[in-house]
């Protein structure tokens, strides 16, 4: 069965033009609308903020799956704007989807036409999620949030690595929105709470393909076993592949929540249209 069959209706210019939010003013709007524990280190006791559980429950109920997310103290002193929303679903990845790619290629044009890199100082969600780096004791320029990024790779008129459809979408949301949004294969995830808190010193991450990545006083997601997530890089160990049929995106709103349902929206139909999925269950926190 194909999963990224291309449906004329789903892109039409009704579809999706709520996005791009607040990345650069509404305006940018108009860009879419063509398209539709190993122990963690000490924390303070987060609040239970949300919890997810698969509307496609497995054959056994004891495999049934609820995710809990928490935020904990720290980043709620540092960061008191952050909102952030999830998704989790149930997918088919696939190695490359021709469809995807004929979506991103004329976002991308469209994009390049109206913004440069010197655009990216105006986009709340990034200089947001710099500003958090900040006071959680990061330098953003040495260490830049995935969102940043991709943006500036695109700007300067270089092509978006083709990973994966599962990973080539949420690029896709992230450029879109100026959110750092994180795709977590959620079979791989220990436990079932995550905790949004702050890396410490020598605490052990390996980076996607970055290899062991300093996150001290970097927003981190941790499950039972450690750090899964940064708003710079996701971690080897809970990463998509091609084998993935549960897919946990978190989209992070450190500029707030406007926004964050018009990217979760589009995210979950970008995964109908190109993953072979329902679009799964949407939460924030």
């Amino acid at each position: 069965m194909t999963f990224c069959t291309y449906t004329e209706a789903l892109c039409d210019k009704s579809i999706n033009n709520s996005l791009l939010l607040l990345a650069l003013n509404r305006d940018i709007a108009n860009l879419i609308s063509n398209n539709t524990s190993l122990e963690s280190p000490a924390l303070s006791e987060p609040e239970e903020v949300g919890r997810l559980r698969n509307s496609n429950k497995p054959k056994d109920p004891m495999e049934a799956s609820t995710i809990n997310i928490r935020l904990a103290d720290e980043i709620r002193e540092r960061c008191p704007e952050f909102r952030g929303l999830a998704v989790l679903a149930n997918v088919h990845n696939t190695a490359y989807c021709e469809e995807l790619w004929k979506e991103i290629d004329r976002f991308a044009a469209e994009y390049r036409a109206r913004y440069t890199t010197e655009s990216i100082k105006d986009m709340r969600p990034i200089q947001a999620t710099r500003q958090a780096y900040k006071r959680c004791g990061k330098d953003p320029s040495r260490y830049r949030p995935s969102s940043e990024a991709l943006c500036r790779r695109i700007l300067k008129g270089d092509a978006l690595y083709q990973i994966d459809t599962l990973v080539d979408l949420i690029n896709l949301v992230s450029i879109a929105s100026g959110y750092s949004i994180g795709g977590f294969d959620a079979d791989k995830i220990e436990g079932d709470t995550l905790t949004l808190g702050i890396g410490k010193k020598d605490e052990p991450y390996e980076g996607i393909g970055r290899g062991t990545l300093n996150i001290e006083g970097m927003p981190v997601y941790r499950d039972a076993k450690g750090g899964i997530g940064t708003p710079t890089s996701d971690n080897e160990r809970t990463k998509l592949s091609l084998g993935t049929t549960r897919l946990l995106a978190i989209i992070n709103g450190y500029s707030g929540r406007e926004g964050l349902p018009e990217a979760g929206h589009y995210l979950q139909e970008l995964l109908r249209r190109y993953a072979g999925s329902d679009g799964g269950e949407i939460i924030e926190f």
